[in-house]
């Protein structure tokens, strides 16, 4: 199974990163693979649209892909539900490149609900009700995926919707025991985290360069990224 971390708008690293999980997977025996996407495809970098278009087509092709509703892909549904607040919060949070690379103008502090009606058409119904359908959780053995990580001392089945989209320190910081080894992005970090408790994925494609994913083979972990 792979578990791959914040591509946002990273398009050229994920064709990057996928050649080479296809090559991993190549070299291990046959068996039918999962891949789960760890959420935040858009936003920051420059190419939101065409990373969606590129996990459009591939869950088409691919049997066996799994996207996760990151917090950047909750700020563009709510935009597009027409929440003005959400609206600004995206715009100032990687939303502005992604309307770019919808073929929008900049937003000139202007008419906000005309701006937001403009990304709703740009973004399309359909890939909107697609994001709607990405769950917040997956579930593999003895791995829980998310995006940015649980509530500790919750029980998994009880999470809440914010904390998996948003939780950052309080999960981050804490080394307990969480029933399941979690798999998670958001955070960035240097470098893959393989901890005890957790395995963090997210290596800040956007300011980096490097997207990182992880082949999870039993207790096994392994690290496979682009080059910086």
């Amino acid at each position: 199974m792979y578990a791959i971390g914040d591509v946002h708008g990273c398009v050229d690293l994920l064709d990057a990163l996928w050649a080479r999980i296809m090559a991993h997977q190549a070299s291990r025996p046959a068996a039918a693979t999962q891949i789960v996407f760890l959420g935040d495809i858009v936003d920051r970098g420059p190419a939101s649209r065409g990373a969606l278009a590129w996990l459009d087509a591939k869950r088409h092709e691919v049997p066996g892909i799994t996207t996760l509703l990151g917090n950047h892909e909750e700020m563009l549904l709510r935009t597009c539900d027409r929440d003005p607040m959400s609206f600004a919060n995206w715009l100032r949070n990687g939303g502005a490149e992604a309307a770019a690379s919808f073929g929008l103008p900049p937003f000139d502090g202007g008419d906000a609900g005309s701006y937001i009606e403009a990304v709703r058409a740009a973004v399309s119904p359909e890939w909107i009700e697609w994001i709607r359908r990405w769950p917040l959780t997956a579930v593999s053995g003895d791995y829980f995926f998310c995006h940015a990580g649980i509530r500790p001392g919750v029980a998994l089945r009880k999470q809440q919707r914010r904390d998996l989209l948003w939780i950052r320190e309080e999960f981050m910081d804490d080394p307990r025991d969480h029933c399941a080894v979690i798999v998670h992005g958001h955070t960035i970090t240097p470098k893959v985290e393989v901890l005890a408790n957790r395995i963090g994925v997210d290596t800040g494609a956007y300011a980096t360069g490097v997207l990182s994913a992880v082949c999870l083979d039993g207790t096994s972990v392994e690290v496979i990224a682009t080059d910086r």
